[in-house]
C-alpha cells in the first residue's frame, strides 16, 4: 500500500488561535471556562478540553453570572453578545478573523440597503452568527435550486456573501447562478471562503487522480471536512470521513491500493498520524507527504489573553 499525505491539512490559523485561546483561558482563569458552542467542530478536541475543565454550552442561561465565557471560532450574533453583557460574563472572543470579516461585510451591505444573500449551510454555527448580524436583511441559499426560488422585492439591491468553509466549486456554481439571475448583484472585495478551506480542497483535487480512495480525518459536524470528502468524490474516487484510526474498516482497503489522507481544518495532526500508523501496521504502507502549497498565516490571540 502507498499512502499520500496531503499538505496542507489539519489545523488552520483560526483553529490554532481558538484552541490556544481556550488553553490559555483555562490556565489563567482556572476551570471552569464556559465556551459558547464547541470550540471547533472536532469531537476529539472537545473531549480533551472537557477533561481540562471547559464547559460547552448552547444557551447562556447555563452559564453562571460573572463567569468566564469564550466565543468559539465560528463567531456569535449580536444578540448573544448582548446576553453575555447582561449576565456580567467575562468574555474572551476567539472568533476567527475571517468569520469576523464576513460579519462586517454583512453589516456594511445591510446598512447600504442591500438584501444579503448568504451562501451557506442552514444551522451551521457560523451561518447562525452571520445571519444574526443582519436579521431581517438576509436570506440563506444552500443550492442553485434555492437561487432559482429567490423572489426579492428589489432584484437590483442584492449582495452575496459566503460561509467561509463552503466548497469552492459548489459556491462558484451558486454565485454564478446568482449573477445570471441578478446581474446587478454585488459581492465582497475578496473571496469569503477562507484560505485554508481553499488550499485543503485544492490539495485533494490535485492529488486524488493518483489515489484509489481518500480518507478524510474530521468529525461529521465539520463543514470543511465534509467538503473535502465531497471534493474527493467529485474527482471520481470513494471518500470516507472518519474521526480517526478506530473508524477505519479494513474492508474498504486493499494492499495494492494508493490511499490519500487529508484532514479538515479542525482535525489535529495526532489523529492523522494514528491513521498512518494503522495503515503501516495493517498493510505495510509506504508514506509520502506531498505539499501543494505553503501556509504561513497566523492570527493573534484575543486581547483579553494578551500578556500583562
Amino acid at each position: 500500500m502507498r499512502v499520500l499525505l496531503a499538505s496542507p491539512r489539519g489545523f488552520c490559523a483560526g483553529v490554532d488561535m481558538a484552541i490556544e485561546s481556550l488553553r490559555r483561558a483555562l490556565t489563567r482563569f482556572g476551570p471552569p471556562v464556559y465556551v459558547y458552542h464547541e470550540i471547533v467542530h472536532n469531537q476529539w478536541v472537545v473531549d480533551q478540553f472537557r477533561r481540562l475543565g471547559a464547559v460547552f454550552v448552547d444557551d447562556l442561561e447555563q452559564v453562571p453570572h460573572g463567569s468566564h465565557l469564550l466565543y468559539s471560532a465560528h463567531g456569535v450574533s449580536p444578540e448573544i453578545c448582548r446576553q453575555a453583557h447582561s449576565r456580567g460574563l467575562q468574555v474572551v472572543d476567539a472568533t476567527c478573523p475571517l468569520v469576523t470579516k464576513v460579519h462586517r461585510e454583512a453589516v456594511h451591505f445591510a446598512e447600504q440597503g442591500y438584501l444579503v444573500v448568504l451562501v451557506g449551510h442552514a444551522g451551521h454555527d457560523e451561518v447562525v452568527g452571520t445571519m444574526g448580524e443582519v436579521a431581517g436583511s438576509v436570506v440563506l441559499v444552500e443550492s442553485v435550486e434555492d437561487v432559482d426560488r429567490l423572489a426579492p422585492a428589489d432584484p437590483e439591491r442584492l449582495a452575496y456573501l459566503t460561509q467561509t468553509t463552503r466548497s469552492v466549486d459548489d459556491a462558484a456554481q451558486i454565485i454564478g447562478r446568482l449573477r445570471q439571475r441578478f446581474p446587478k448583484i454585488v459581492g465582497p472585495p475578496k473571496d469569503d471562503i477562507c484560505y485554508a478551506t481553499q488550499s485543503r480542497q485544492e490539495a485533494v483535487r490535485s492529488l486524488a487522480a493518483r489515489a484509489d480512495i481518500a480518507l478524510v480525518v474530521g468529525s461529521q459536524n465539520s463543514s470543511n471536512s465534509q467538503r473535502l470528502a465531497e471534493v474527493a468524490r467529485w474527482t471520481g474516487i470513494p471518500a470516507r470521513l472518519i474521526d480517526g484510526a478506530d473508524d477505519i474498516d479494513p474492508a474498504w482497503l486493499a494492499a495494492e491500493q494508493t490511499v490519500l489522507i487529508t484532514a479538515g481544518a479542525s482535525a489535529p495532526e495526532t489523529l492523522v498520524q494514528g491513521c498512518v500508523r494503522f495503515l503501516q501496521q495493517r498493510f505495510n504502507a509506504e508514506v509520502e507527504e506531498l505539499p501543494v502549497c505553503d501556509e504561513r498565516v497566523r492570527f493573534p490571540l484575543p486581547k483579553e489573553l494578551h500578556d500583562p
